[in-house]
């Protein structure tokens, strides 16, 4: 798991895609922050389908940033 406080942009030699997989978000606020988790699942082909994969967590800050990302790159408002 880790809490994103920073984002950095960097150059990929080939982008692929990858399998979608199920993801779930979460909303909790810890010593009087809010945070927004985002959890993706395992494919169902995996040893233990269905248990957690990758976690990462946004405060505020890290939510704006991200959100500048979108905005930029898919032209949302």
């Amino acid at each position: 798991m880790a809490r994103i406080d920073a984002f950095g942009r960097a150059e990929l030699q080939r982008m692929q895609l990858h399998d979608p997989v199920e993801a779930k978000f979460y909303v909790s606020e810890v010593d009087g922050r809010k945070l927004l988790q985002i959890s993706t699942f395992g494919r169902p082909t995996r040893d233990m389908p269905g248990k957690v994969s990758q976690t990462i967590q946004l405060d505020e800050a890290g939510g704006r940033e991200l959100f500048a990302i979108l905005k930029s790159t898919f032209g949302f408002k």
